[in-house]
Order: structure tokens, then C-alpha cells, then sequence
């Protein structure tokens, strides 16, 4: 407020004028306040004050005088009371604009509709406080005269504060980090400025670069500004500026070449004010602006609005064919007035104006500031004018709590061809939409991403595809990348001796996802450290943060506290923290081979396998001849077949059905079991080779063992803050010959029990150690390596997607086997504990196995019998010399015979062949003594 100040000072010694006007009143307004009569007055003066040659002010005032006009004809509102306006012409000027509304607060005016400069209105606001005179501004758009130290100031069009909200919502919609702000170094411009910074800064976004230039810069002075801007890395420009100047700034960027292909203007609503107040767009202005999106304060499309326009067509004393959106702003201030005027007199309050002390006290000056008095009922009018809410051209004019219009909402326009394209509206209920305003208030308030729409935009360079928003800086400066100078693993990066002064993995995959963005990237690799340690990654990650370097590109780990303060990309390797332990070799166990199977596996084994090999000879000794015999061959047929199947080299032949069966679901046993011993056996012998006492992060956490770690990286912080390791535990180390040596001395020869470290260091270190060492338990951490870039560079974002489209094809794993793979040793977890598998194993298949072999048992026994029943041995034995009985007789012998198990078992141990042979000739000689019984006489 000092340049303020300083105005109202010098204004101050220019007031000798203010003295002649005094007595010049208008109407009868004037009341003394001593006066005990009172009646409702003809004449209420009201006092307009703005710049009537400027681009507003040319809408504005034909609007007010159509509104006083309309009052003053209106028989419902202020009956009996004419509004007398009193017009001054602030004439653009800060000083000017100051007297002029000390001349017009001399006038006795009760309101006064203005000014349309910020600027002029942080002045007057002291003014109106002193004498009570409700001020009523159209075009003041300054967020902060919202402040309380200006109670008398009434906003009665869009508060800034919702129109940088808008320019935010816009900027995140297109995705866009950062913007340059070009605006003109006043209260409005400063002040809009601000406002727009806190509401990017609440979309992640911000203001790159402000740049200003004074009220009344030349056309040299923009072009100058602009050329500077156009050397940054923003495309994205925001214009907050003053109607009459600001087609000026696009005449410069015309000519330099920033109204193409590439750049983003966003304007706030001065450039529709200019825009609108013609009805025909000249060719020329649009030429200059084509492309560029902007902001127009919402008015509802309605009937009173129509009515106007068509009124303003027949208005003769006016100097634009056309109006913008701050007449009809002024239009509804004027009937605002009017509406709380009449609410105020009709409730019985006067108007009565009394003399400041404080200014009588100034008599004794040539100035006379006694002149200018207070209205006493300005506090009463103003509550009145906060309280009043009526529907005008605008649509409903109602005011919240903090003095601000409701419903705030802004058309999104688009320059393109002959004139402006609407695509969408903000509005504060639901942020960006294609709907109006009016359509959404009777639903629920949305301002998700996804809710948020607006039509497609024609860019500067008349393309639709939205700018990537920011380039490289045109300035000669590459980008400052920083390198950690490696003492150990310089696989993964170091210094070289090439032009590019750096090689290594993490270089290689920076390389190639730089050359896959479609624009180029200057830079220049500064090492970091000085290659006698590993440096700090925290110090890199710090120095990045700090805008000591651009990017960093090596082996940084992605970590939480690092996130806070710079922006990573996709991580381009994935490691986690391992833990790498000394290895000795045991005495071989010379009964190792038995220790896949437990006891009671082996048993169960050893007796499956003669159960098995006794059903098959149950089931083919009265058929195949190769399990007949003495009864010790056939017991050692019984014994060599059943083991003989563990290896499928048995030499007999199973000729039955239910032989095979059984034969082929055993082999299949046998073929999972002789599996499975290989595998365990394997996995014995190999855990043989290797030992330690440390077997997880559990262990090595409960031990008070030594710890070794990676010097510089987070593994030493981790270990202290995360797992609560005593900071007297943790060694660091430098690289893979200190990994070795600590290892090898162990705890008690003044080395480490363990080594934590990520996992692509171990796995170099392994590969240089020959598998000397053993990886034991899991990783306990998952991260990545990635790039770490400033916030919110966009490089970050881009390069995430290189890395992917990297992965995609295969090039990284490419990178990766060229830099770092080999022929790696196992990272799994190998336990000492021999892991035996036991029947609980295996139950499953034994079970069925069994089922089968009774099932066939029980089939081959029931079939046996029937035969057995069939069969009579006294036949056998008579021969063909005996004489048989007749069938009846031979039968009733049958069933009455009880089954003799010596018999059964001489039965069973007689060829198959033989039984058939013997059952078809007796049925034979049943049917021949059948026939005789019936053809003999009776």
C-alpha cells in the first residue's frame, strides 16, 4: 500500500480544487443531520468513476446510463426518487483517478459505481472507509481488496481469486508442471499473479519465471520480455494484463515467433473485453491471437440478457458496436443500487450526510478537506446492499459471506478462424465442463479428474494435438547431470576416458532412453565424488534438490526420504537389500544317500514294492508260465520282479488285465518316487558344501555380530533407523576386496559375520568370488534404481515412459546382460536343515495304489470261486472210463460238497488252460445226459 499511499500524498497537494466544488452540489440529497423534519428525498446523487476511453470503459458507460435510464422509468422501484448520476473520468491515471473521486465524494453521493482499476480502488477504499460511501466496483478484480481492511469496497463482478483457480484447473487438465506468468506491475496484475501461484501450487504445478512490465511499456520493452521468456524451458504462458495494452504483447510474440507450433497463451478475461466490445472482429487482431485459449466471466444466456442486447443496438451515443461482459456487470451494479435503495428508504432510514472532526481540524490548511462529509448511513446502506439479491443480466446477483458474487463461473474460449469458440466453462461448484454452470448447481459438487471436460482446442501452429508445454532452454546451457565417481562396482558406473568422460551400465540405460524422446536433450555429465569412496547418495540426491545439478543418472536407489525432495523416475533395475554370509565347506556324510526318505517312508517303500510284487503273482500264476515253478523260484521271481520295477527293467511279461493294471499304475508311482529322491537328494548334497549361523535378517538382527555395508549407500541408515541396529555393529566397506576379506577374518579375526547390501552389488560380488559365499534368507526391502530429476521436471515423466518402451522391447535386458550378467550362483536360501520327505509326502498315491491292488485281488478271488464251484475233482480223476450219474444227482453232489481250502489252494495252483479245458468238457457231458434223460421211456 506505500505506492498508494504516495499517491493519495501527492493527491493531497493538488485539492485547492476540491474548495470550488464543495458548493456546487447536486439535487437535494444533501440533509443536515440536525434537521427534525424528514420526507423521502426527489434526488439521490450516485457518482460513477472509471476511465471512459479504455476498452471497459467505452461498454461501460452507455450500460450505467441504460440503467439509470430503466431505474428512473421503473414506477416499482424507488417511487418518487430519481438517481442522479454523477460521472468522473479517471482518465487512466492513478493521480487523475484520485482527484476525480475526492471531486465526486464532495458531491454527497451515497454509492459510487467503480472504479474499474485495481489499483485506483486500493486508494479510494481509504476514502469510502473515512466518509461511509458504499463503493460498488464492476472491474476491480484485485483479490485482495476482498480484505477486511477495506469493509466499504463491494465487488460486484468475479473475484480474481476464482479466475486464477480457473487458469489452475486448465494447467492441470493438459497436464503442465510449470508456466511463465506475463503481467503488468501493478496492484491487479502483482495481485492476480499471487493468487495464481497458490492455486497452481495446489495442482502440483508453478510459476516457472514471473515476468512483468510496467504500466504504459513500449512496444520495446514486451518485445524485449518476451525474447527473454522464449530462451526458458516453459511453454506455457498465462497473460494477466490490462485490456488496452495487451494486444500489444501478441503483436511481439507475432513477430518473434511464439504464435506457433509448440506454445500455449492462456489469457485471463481481458482479451475477450477486447474481443467482445466489437460485433465484427477484425482480421488483424484475430490474426495475431489465433490459437490462444481464454477466460470470459459467465453470464447466463437469458431473456433480460437478450432484451439488453437488442436495446443496445438502439443506444446512438455509444462507441463500440458491441458490449463485453463488464457492461453488464456495471448494468446490474446500477440496479444492485437501486434494489437496496429502495429496500433502505422504504424501511424509514434516511440519508443524512454530518462533518468529520478530523477534517474541520484541517480548516487552518489552504486545502479545505473540510468540504467532504460523512454519510451517515452508509454502514446501514451498505448491510442493506450485501443483503439484497436479485436476478439481472448477469444472472442471480446475490453476495457470500466474504463479499463475492455466488455461483463464480468463466467460459473457456478458444481464438480460431474469425472469432471465439466456447468449449467448455469452469465453474467453482464442479471445476471444468461442457455443461453450463446453470445445469450443475442442482447436483452434487464433483471436482474429480475425471469429471473434468472440455472440447477439443485449435493450438497456436493450428494443430489440435495439445503441446507438450516446456523445451529445452534456448539459452546454450545443456543439462547438468550429475555421476557418482565410483571406488568399487564400476560395472554399474565410472569415470572414462571418451568425449562423454563416463561409461557403465546405468549410462548406457540413460542413453538409450534419451534417444527415444522425439526432441533432443543437451547434457554434460559432471562426476560426483572423487573416486577414492563410493560418494553419499544422500549428498547427490540433496545437491539435485538444491539446483546444484539438473538430474542425477547413476545407481540411486529409490527410497521415501529421496522422494520428498526430487522426482524419480520408472525405476529402470529392481533391487532389494540382501544378506551375503561366509561359506565353509562340511565333511561329506558317507549315508547321505538315505536322507531324502525318512524311516517310515523307506518302510512303507520297501513294503510296497513286495505287495506289489506279490499281487502280480497272484494275479498271473495261473496264467503266465514265467511265474510258475518250485516255490522258491517263484519267491525269487516274486522278490527280483518287485524291485526290478524300480528301475522298469524287469524281464517278466504281464499277460493278464488286471496284471497290467496294477503293473502300469505302480510304474507311475515308482516314477514320482524315484523323482522326487533324485531332486532331494540333489538339494542334500549341494547344502552339504555349505554353512553359516546367520540365516535371515532375524538372526543377523538377534546376534551382536559386526555388520558390514556398502560405503555411501542407504543400507547404513536403513539398518540403524529401521532395524534398530546398534550403529557400533555396522562396518562400512568399499568394494568387493574389503567384501571378501571382512567375510573371510569373520567376527572373531576383526572382520563382519555378515555382509547387508543390495542385490545387483552382491551379485557382481559373487561373480568376482567365484560362488565363494552364500546369499541367505529373503530380500527385505523392494526398491529400484531410477534417474532423480528436480520436482516436477517433465523430463521425469518422459523418460519413465522411454524406460518402459526400453523394457518393452527388450533393450534393457539387453543393457543388462552386456554390463552385468554372467554365470550367477544360486540367491535362494539353502539351508543346513535336510529337509527328508516323509509319508505325509506321498500318502495320496500310496492309497490309491493299494485301493487298486485289493480291488483286483478282490475281482481276481470272486472269479476263482466261480470257477472253483463249477469244478468237481472226482471227475477229474475218473477220467472218461466212469459212467456219470444223472445231472440232477451230479448237481446236488456240487452244493452240497463245502469248499476245501486244500483243494481251493490245488485248485488255484492249476493252469488257467486247464480249468477252461476241463469246465467246457463237463458242460458238454451235462447236455448229453441231459438229452438221454429226456428221450428215454418212462
Amino acid at each position: 500500500m506505500k505506492p498508494s499511499l504516495l499517491v493519495f500524498g501527492m493527491w493531497v497537494m493538488m485539492m485547492v480544487v476540491v474548495a470550488m466544488a464543495v458548493k456546487g452540489k447536486t439535487g437535494d440529497t444533501t440533509v443536515d443531520s440536525s434537521s427534525s423534519s424528514w420526507r423521502i428525498p426527489r434526488v439521490v446523487n450516485i457518482g460513477a468513476l472509471f476511465t471512459v476511453d479504455s476498452v471497459i470503459g467505452r461498454s461501460v458507460k452507455p450500460a450505467i446510463e441504460a440503467a439509470i435510464d430503466d431505474v428512473n422509468s421503473n414506477p416499482t422501484v424507488l417511487a418518487g426518487t430519481r438517481l442522479n448520476l454523477i460521472l468522473h473520468d479517471t482518465n487512466c491515471s492513478g493521480f487523475l483517478g484520485t482527484v476525480e473521486a475526492l471531486q465526486l465524494m464532495a458531491n454527497d453521493v451515497v454509492a459510487a459505481i467503480g472504479p474499474q482499476s485495481s489499483g485506483i480502488a486500493h486508494i479510494i477504499s481509504h476514502v469510502v472507509n473515512e466518509l461511509h460511501v458504499p463503493l460498488l466496483s464492476f472491474g476491480a478484480t484485485d483479490p485482495t481488496l476482498s480484505a477486511l481492511q477495506f469493509p466499504f469496497f463491494v465487488r460486484t463482478s468475479q473475484n480474481d481469486y476464482f479466475q486464477m483457480s480457473a487458469v489452475a484447473d486448465l494447467v492441470a487438465y493438459f497436464d503442465w508442471q510449470e508456466v511463465i506468468a506475463i503481467f503488468v506491475d501493478d496492484d491487479y496484475g502483482r495481485n492476480g499473479i499471487t493468487a495464481l501461484g497458490d492455486a497452481l501450487s495446489k495442482k502440483r504445478a508453478k510459476i516457472s519465471y514471473k515476468a512483468s512490465f510496467a504500466p504504459g511499456a513500449t512496444q520495446t520493452d514486451i518485445t524485449e520480455l518476451l525474447v527473454r521468456v522464449n530462451l526458458m524451458e516453459s511453454r506455457v504462458y498465462v497473460v494477466h494484463v490490462n485490456p488496452d495494452s495487451g494486444l500489444e504483447i501478441f503483436t511481439a510474440a507475432k513477430k518473434l515467433g511464439m504464435m506457433t507450433n509448440g506454445y500455449v497463451w492462456i489469457t485471463t478475461d481481458w482479451l475477450p473485453a477486447v474481443l467482445d466490445s466489437s460485433e465484427f472482429l477484425d482480421p488483424e487482431t484475430t490474426e495475431q491471437v489465433q490459437g490462444v485459449v481464454s477466460l470470459r466471466q459467465h453470464t447466463s444466456n437469458s431473456d433480460a440478457k437478450k432484451s439488453f442486447t437488442t436495446k443496445w443496438k438502439g443506444i446512438k451515443d455509444k462507441e463500440t458496436s458491441s458490449f463485453n461482459s463488464y457492461a453488464l456487470y456495471a448494468y446490474d451494479s446500477v440496479w444492485l443500487l437501486a434494489h437496496s435503495l429502495d429496500k433502505f428508504l422504504k424501511s424509514g432510514k434516511r440519508i443524512t450526510f454530518s462533518y468529520d472532526s478530523k477534517l474541520r481540524d484541517t480548516n487552518r490548511s489552504d486545502l479545505r478537506l473540510s468540504a467532504l462529509r460523512i454519510f451517515n448511513e452508509g454502514e446501514q446502506l451498505l448491510e442493506t446492499v450485501l443483503a439484497t439479491s436479485f436476478v439481472g443480466l448477469t444472472g442471480e446477483v446475490k453476495f457470500d459471506p466474504d463479499k463475492n458474487l455466488i455461483h463464480p463461473a468463466y467460459d473457456v474460449v478458444n481464438i480460431g478462424g474469425a472469432g471465439l469458440r466456447t468449449i467448455g466453462f469452469w465453474s467453482n461448484h464442479s471445476g471444468l465442463s461442457v455443461a453450463s454452470p446453470e445445469s450443475l448447481y442442482t447436483k452434487a459438487s464433483n471436482h474429480s479428474a475425471g469429471n473434468q471436460h472440455l472440447y477439443s482446442i485449435i493450438w497456436p501452429g493450428e494443430t489440435s494435438t495439445k503441446p507438450r508445454g516446456w523445451v529445452f532452454p534456448n539459452n546454450g546451457k545443456p543439462l547438468r547431470v550429475a555421476v557418482p565417481y565410483r571406488y568399487s562396482y564400476k560395472e554399474v558406473v565410472t569415470k572414462d576416458k571418451s568425449p562423454q568422460g563416463v561409461r557403465g551400465y546405468c549410462i548406457e540405460v540413460f542413453e538409450a532412453a534419451v534417444s527415444l524422446l522425439p526432441y533432443p536433450v543437451p547434457r554434460k555429465y559432471v562426476l560426483f565424488g572423487d573416486g577414492q569412496r563410493n560418494p553419499s547418495y544422500n549428498d547427490l540426491v540433496n545437491a539435485v534438490a538444491e539446483h546444484k545439478y539438473d538430474a542425477a543418472v547413476g545407481d540411486v536407489t529409490i527410497i521415501t526420504n529421496r522422494t520428498r525432495i526430487v522426482d524419480f523416475t520408472q525405476p529402470y533395475m529392481e533391487s532389494g537389500l540382501v544378506i551375503v554370509v561366509a561359506a565353509k565347506e562340511l565333511k561329506p556324510k558317507p549315508w547321505a544317500f538315505l536322507k531324502p526318505f525318512t524311516v517310515e517312508m523307506w518302510v512303507v517303500t520297501g513294503g510296497f514294492f513286495l505287495f506289489v510284487g506279490f499281487v502280480v503273482w497272484i494275479l498271473e500264476h495261473r496264467l503266465n508260465h514265467e511265474f510258475r515253478g518250485p516255490p522258491r523260484q517263484q519267491i525269487i521271481t516274486i522278490v527280483w520282479f518287485s524291485f526290478s520295477t524300480m528301475f522298469f527293467s524287469h524281464r517278466e511279461n504281464t499277460v493278464s488285465t488286471l496284471g497290467r493294471f496294477v503293473l502300469i499304475l505302480w510304474l507311475f508311482v515308482v516314477l514320482i518316487i524315484n523323482s522326487s529322491y533324485t531332486a532331494s537328494l540333489t538339494s542334500i548334497l549341494t547344502v552339504q558344501q555349505l554353512s553359516s549361523h546367520i540365516e535371515g535378517i532375524d538372526s543377523l538382527i538377534s546376534s551382536n555380530d559386526p555388520i558390514g555395508v556398502q560405503d555411501g549407500t542407504f543400507a547404513y541408515n536403513y539398518l540403524i533407523r529401521e532395524l534398530n541396529i546398534a550403529e557400533s555393529r555396522i562396518k562400512p566397506l568399499k568394494g568387493e576386496e574389503e567384501y571378501e576379506n571382512a567375510l573371510q577374518l569373520g567376527p572373531k579375526g576383526g572382520g563382519v559375520a555378515a555382509i547387508v547390501d543390495e542385490l545387483p552389488y552382491v551379485e557382481l560380488f559373487m561373480r568376482y568370488t567365484k560362488c565363494k559365499f552364500k546369499i541367505v534368507g529373503q530380500e527385505f526391502t523392494k526398491s529400484g534404481w531410477g534417474f532423480a530429476f528436480q520436482r516436477d521436471s517433465p523430463l521425469a515423466l518422459d523418460l519413465s515412459t522411454a524406460i518402459l518402451q526400453l523394457s518393452e522391447n527388450g533393450d534393457l535386458q539387453q543393457i543388462h546382460d552386456k554390463w552385468l550378467s554372467s554365470a550367477s550362483c544360486s540367491t535362494q536360501n539353502n539351508d543346513d536343515v535336510e529337509n527328508s520327505l516323509s509319508l505325509n509326502n506321498f500318502w495320496g498315491l500310496f492309497l490309491i495304489c493299494g485301493v487298486t491292488c485289493f480291488i483286483s485281488l478282490g475281482i481276481f478271488f470272486c472269479r476263482m470261486l466261480c470257477q472253483y464251484r463249477r469244478f468237481n475233482p472226482d471227475e477229474e480223476e475218473a477220467g472218461h472210463e466212469i459212467v456219470e450219474p444223472d445231472s440232477a444227482s451230479r448237481s446236488d453232489r456240487r452244493s452240497s460238497r463245502a469248499i476245501n481250502f486244500k483243494d481251493l489252494m490245488d485248485f488255484y495252483d492249476k493252469k488257467e488252460a486247464e480249468i477252461k479245458e476241463m469246465l467246457r468238457r463237463n458242460g458238454r457231458q451235462a447236455s448229453r445226459d441231459s438229452y438221454d434223460h429226456t428221450d428215454s421211456p418212462s
